[in-house]
């Protein structure tokens, strides 16, 4: 492998906002607002504020779930918030998240400012306050989770490792590529194998596992997150995998979720107050 470009280390590492790159204004060493926003609100009982990212995708596929469903009580409203231009700074999305990531919702049924953010932590509060798409039972609702948490440690190394140093990255470096190339099609195994034995991931049912997983991994092996990626990784190797993808994207309510607050082509939604916005 070539060293030509080796890195040395320095004693104490120093942020060089002109070296961050395209993300710029997404990644730094700090936390908390850069500017004052008081975020919209609209009419429904839930407000949410996110990006049609895999992460905001779960989200909005979640609430287009339950109001499949017939569950009126979940219809919200939805805001973009674009993170390449540092809006997950303001002051009003601070408030909601911290962490400054999307997504992030408000549930104003409970609290005016009840705030749930992660990804995760939506999906299981949405989960356990309409009392679906999970399983009743202790061993189901288990592996269920089991799922939830293995996306939301995995993933990241798909994300912020493979599909950065693969499509984002200012220069290509073969080590880094090489590592979370490794780890993506070890995790994309993972879940061929278990695919093989279950319909869904928790089993014969649908549920927050599948809406966890599937804009990740499904849109991976879809073709649909890195161009490129689906010859570089051989996605087709994963006959399971590819099933359960293609399954779940036929799901009407997925179908509608991942165009919400989605800035770019011709089918995205900036912002979604009913079920109109998709005609």
């Amino acid at each position: 492998m070539s060293t030509e470009n080796e890195y040395t280390l320095p004693k104490v590492w120093k942020y060089d906002e002109n070296e961050a790159g395209k993300w710029s204004k997404i990644n730094r060493p700090y936390s908390g607002s850069t500017h004052e926003k008081t975020l919209p609100r609209g009419e429904h009982p839930f407000q949410l504020h996110s990006l049609a990212t895999p992460n905001g995708q779960k989200a909005t596929i979640m609430l287009e779930e339950l109001l499949e469903q017939g569950i009126q009580e979940a219809e919200y409203d939805a805001y973009t918030i674009d993170i390449g231009e540092g809006k997950q700074f303001s002051s009003g999305f601070v408030a909601i998240n911290p962490n400054s990531k999307i997504p992030a919702l408000i549930d104003t049924t409970v609290d005016p400012d009840l705030r749930i953010f992660e990804s995760g932590s939506i999906l299981q509060y949405l989960a356990e306050k309409f009392d679906t798409l999970q399983p009743k039972d202790l061993k189901g609702k288990t592996e269920c989770r089991n799922w939830l948490m293995w996306q939301m440690g995995s993933a990241p190394f798909v994300g912020g490792g493979f599909g950065h140093f693969f499509a984002y990255a200012p220069v290509t470096l073969q080590y880094p590529i090489d590592r979370y190339t490794m780890e993506t099609k070890r995790q994309l195994d993972v879940l061929d194998k278990h695919l093989a034995r279950n319909k869904y991931m928790a089993g014969d049912e649908y549920s927050i596992a599948d809406i966890a997983i599937w804009p990740w991994y499904g849109n991976l092996v879809l073709g649909n997150l890195y161009e490129g990626s689906d010859e570089f990784l051989q996605v087709q190797e994963y006959t399971h995998l590819k099933r359960w993808a293609e399954l779940v994207q036929q799901r009407p309510a997925v179908q509608r979720g991942i165009r919400v607050n989605k800035p770019w082509g011709d089918d995205g939604l900036t912002e979604r107050h009913s079920a109109a916005d998709f005609d």
